[in-house]
């Protein structure tokens, strides 16, 4: 049985008051709205802690935006995997495509990051997705194979159990373009057909993947209705508990 899971990625936003009153919001949602799915929620580095003690980890995990390729060194900014398991930080968001894009991220420096979260056991949620031009040149199925494959065949085979794969088309995110349910479910099912040639079929079946890409209140149950879709990484709409907990009450 594969896990369901929200993720609410806030990227550079909210104030810390702002967050820990969304965190507080959130944990008293889940608390008395119990989900099948597991909650998750990445605020900035520099709240990490804050929300960690704040949240009841019952309810709500905390997760990391990202995390360094190296284990430790003369690398200004970066925050390592042994930093975040110093704080109690057991997941973290790797390969999105905003760190692809405007830090120039390959998929070898993912391959990396990856290894660095499995040495200290912190959960990844994996992104991948293709361009709007790779998917008009009908390339995006080549594409997420090759961010797959890239990023995963260097990693210890039993580490991969662990991995949360993202799907999330770059045209769709922060676009309010969204995949449609049967676009999201096609790559979804060709995602985990990959999966089960490359790492077998006990793999392909026990992985989560998630749909991104402008998921709201208004489309999330239909998405995540799909077979191949275990839940979603969230964007704007994890910013107001309004809409977040309508998401997290989409799962079934």
């Amino acid at each position: 049985m594969r896990n369901k899971i929200v993720a609410g990625n806030w990227k550079m936003n909210l104030s810390f008051e702002q967050a820990l009153q969304l965190a507080n919001d959130l944990n008293e949602y889940v608390a008395h709205h119990p989900s099948t799915a597991q909650v998750v929620i990445a605020p900035t580095s520099i709240y990490l802690q804050a929300i960690q003690e704040t949240v009841d980890n019952d309810y709500i995990t905390v997760a990391a935006q990202d995390v360094a390729a190296a284990e430790k060194g003369a690398y200004t900014g970066d925050v390592s995997a042994e930093q975040l398991d110093s704080i109690g930080i057991n997941c973290a968001i790797v390969g999105h495509s905003e760190r692809r894009a405007y830090q120039h991220e390959s998929d070898a420096i993912i391959a990396q990051k990856l290894e660095q979260l499995f040495a200290k056991e912190i959960t990844p949620i994996f992104c991948i997705g293709e361009k709007l031009e790779e998917r008009e040149a009908d390339k995006h199925f080549e594409v997420v194979k090759s961010q797959v494959l890239n990023a995963l065949q260097p990693q210890k085979v039993e580490n991969l159990t662990k991995v949360v794969i993202a799907y999330e088309p770059v045209w769709a995110i922060g676009t309010g373009k969204t995949a449609s349910p049967e676009q999201a479910q096609e790559i979804h099912a060709y995602i985990r057909s990959v999966l089960k040639d490359a790492f077998g079929e006990d793999l392909a079946n026990g992985t989560s993947i998630l749909y991104g890409g402008s998921v709201n209140a208004g489309n999330a149950e239909e998405l995540f209705a799909q077979p191949d879709i275990d839940g979603g990484l969230v964007g704007g709409a994890s910013l107001k508990v309004e809409d977040f907990s309508k998401i997290i009450a989409a799962i079934k």
